[in-house]
């Protein structure tokens, strides 16, 4: 008994990943122009890379794009017609003044963004791991990441802002409704959190701005540490109770008073930046203290520049004062009554929430509230080159890395777009983001 098929032949061509292969000789022949499946690898990289990005992105899911053809310059102008006003009574035979009619344009400039890692011959031999495709996902995670807070910080600066009002633990009333983002608290006597009235005060906002609906709905970007407080209200509405639960934004968990809410991580936790050069915060350096009304104080604790604090607010005793002149050892401000203030008492910084809290922006979304970029070839690209390529005289690495173009997001309804600055229960410990 012999088997037929030992004298078979293996194949003298044989398709592999870098090249063809004689079976039983070994010898390889490289891949020509008409005969290669590079592009298959890469094409699987290509994806992985994707995917990974698109699951992370929120904002634009919301967003009006407009595309920008090749060969254009890199600036896009999106046009609304002026509105009119109400007519007026007519008089008996009298014609009257007719009314101006305009169009108001926004425009839009596309940057180029990208990076990338090498990874070397060695390293892709040796590992467990497939290194590449572990980049590629990485990478795929910064592409997101750098999209979201591109547009993220491109809607922070919409002046369309509410800021959610101080309630006292104790009773549940509104203790004070805070009129910038330092006055904002959280502590054992009020929180200015993102609560299901608030909710409604938003939603009461954006109707009497008029602002369309999404498919029937306003939509809401939410920071999950946001999301845990309102949740907890037994008004909640999951997103798998839905009527049509199929019919769902990417990230969406649930639905308050006609706001779907989108949870994101990467939602704006903001913070102070440190007051010195080498400590978060400063020290009272007073032996007598200070009591009432003052218009300046010394410190130390830390190292100051010169004028390096003008603009920014601190806050003494959860008081907050903003800085008009600084030296290395001394603030001045307004008069303000920090109360009875001890030697070495702390000074917090507080641009974002009293006593150094996080604060949270939320952002409320209407119909094409903002606008962005799709630029034709400078879309999202994956970029791999083989150290056969780049890698050297001795092959040595190779490189993955993305690039992309974008205008991050170009505001184009202000009355559309609404910030909520709120506290949450987590507003000690989180950091900026």
């Amino acid at each position: 008994m012999f088997d037929l098929q030992f004298f078979a032949d293996a194949g003298t061509l044989v398709n592999a990943t870098g090249s063809f292969v004689n079976a039983s000789t070994g010898e390889t022949t490289d891949f020509d122009s008409a005969h290669s499946l590079s592009s298959e690898l890469k094409s699987f990289y290509d994806t992985e890379l994707l995917e990974n990005a698109r699951s992370e992105l929120f904002y634009a899911q919301f967003a009006k794009r407009q595309p920008l053809p090749a060969n254009h310059h890199g600036v896009v102008e999106w046009r609304k017609w002026n509105t009119f006003d109400k007519a007026s009574k007519l008089s008996e035979g009298v014609i009257p003044t007719g009314q101006k009619f305009g169009v108001t344009a926004v425009t839009g400039t596309v940057d180029q963004y990208g990076t990338y890692t090498a990874i070397t011959d060695k390293l892709e031999l040796r590992a467990y791991d497939d290194v590449i495709l572990g980049a590629t996902e990485e990478m795929g995670a910064s592409a997101a990441e750098t999209q979201e807070a591109l547009i993220r910080d491109a809607l922070f600066t919409n002046t369309n802002v509410l800021y959610c009002d101080k309630i006292a633990r104790a009773t549940g009333a509104v203790a004070a409704t805070p009129a910038a983002q330092s006055e904002l608290a959280e502590d054992e006597t009020c929180a200015c959190r993102l609560t299901p009235e608030m909710v409604n005060k938003a939603v009461t906002v954006m109707k009497k701005n008029r602002v369309p609906r999404i498919g029937g709905k306003y939509y809401a970007v939410i920071h999950p540490s946001v999301a845990h407080d309102l949740r907890a209200d037994e008004s909640w509405i999951e997103a798998h109770k839905y009527a049509s639960p199929e019919e769902v934004f990417n990230g969406e968990i649930g639905e308050l008073h006609g706001v779907r809410f989108i949870e994101d991580v990467f939602a704006p936790v903001l913070k102070g930046a440190d007051l010195a050069s080498d400590a978060r915060s400063l020290k009272v350096n007073y032996a007598s203290g200070y009591s009432g009304a003052i218009t300046s104080l010394a410190f130390d604790g830390g190292t100051v520049a010169e004028d390096a604090l003008i603009g920014r607010v601190i806050s003494i005793n959860g008081v907050t004062a903003k800085i008009t002149d600084n030296t290395a050892s001394a603030i001045s401000f307004a008069s303000t009554n920090f109360g009875s203030v001890a030697d070495n008492a702390d000074i917090l910084p507080a641009d974002f929430g009293a006593d150094d809290i996080a604060a949270y922006a939320s952002y409320f979304f209407g119909k094409d509230s903002f606008g962005i970029i799709d630029p034709e070839g400078g879309a999202l690209e994956m970029i791999i080159h083989d150290k056969g390529e780049i890698g050297g005289p001795l092959n040595q690495f190779s490189t993955i890395g993305y690039k992309f173009e974008t205008n991050g997001a170009t505001i184009l309804y202000p009355e559309r777009l609404l910030r909520v600055m709120s506290t949450s229960s987590f507003s000690a410990a989180d950091e900026a983001n």
